[in-house]
């Protein structure tokens, strides 16, 4: 294999994991801590603005919504208090054939890095839950990349820098299912940034936020690899 596509840096939540809308359900629960009446125009303006911004750090949602950093600490606590149980709970599972496809990924001599827009205490609950914690070569959330997470390029350009795993930024390969998840990929510089079907944005909304390719699913990424030039 040449040096193309050999990083590759796939999301959670959405894109290799199905969390059957758990993120929406943690904030509501998170808002209602907080005080926020169920129902009221507050928390539908609030729930949609985290639709909107799936993908995003969640501190970084909450410090918009919230407004001081001591009520987004409170928020981003108890979102991962909520989602930590909701996890235990059993409600996530992997997307259909992402552990294959990544495991083929590193078959065929690439490197994988899972990346999230959650806490390391939340991600490491869902590689917990999910027997994942040796699927990938590296895991990064926001806070090991400085903090800003999505849209920033940081994630993708940590995984580039602490895996060493290619020579050229271009030769790294972004996959998610969020409009944040390609603005991070294009910001990058990934020369291939896709995007899944199986999460939160629609096939319009990823292609107008940078996306080289859409797919219906994750499964699909090794095969697209495979037909590269260079591979």
């Amino acid at each position: 294999m040449t040096d193309a596509n050999k990083l590759i840096v796939l999301d959670m939540a959405g894109t290799t994991v199905a969390d059957g809308g758990l993120v929406e359900r943690a904030f509501e629960r998170a808002a209602e801590a907080l005080g926020v009446e169920p129902g009221s125009a507050d928390h539908g303006g609030k729930l949609q603005y985290v639709r909107d911004t799936m993908g995003e750090s969640k501190i970084s949602v909450f410090r918009r919504l919230f407004g001081t950093e001591e009520l987004a600490r409170r928020a981003n606590s108890a979102f991962e208090q909520a989602y930590a149980e909701l996890v235990d709970g059993g409600l996530i599972a992997p997307i259909p054939g992402a552990r294959e496809a990544v495991e083929k990924l590193r078959a065929d001599g690439r490197t994988v890095v899972l990346t999230t827009g959650f806490a390391r205490v939340t991600q490491d609950a869902i590689l917990d839950a999910l027997g994942w914690r040796d699927l990938a070569d590296l895991t990064l959330c926001p806070a090991d990349a400085g903090g800003r997470g999505r849209p920033y390029p940081d994630m993708v350009l940590a995984a580039f820098l602490r895996t060493g795993a290619a020579d050229d930024v271009r030769a790294t390969v972004v996959a998610g299912d969020t409009a944040y998840d390609m603005l991070s990929g294009r910001r990058a510089g990934a020369g291939t940034v896709a995007g899944v079907l199986t999460g939160a944005h629609d096939r319009a909304t990823l292609t107008a936020k940078g996306a080289t390719h859409v797919l219906d699913s994750i499964a699909e990424l090794p095969a697209l690899l495979a037909r590269e030039p260079g591979a």
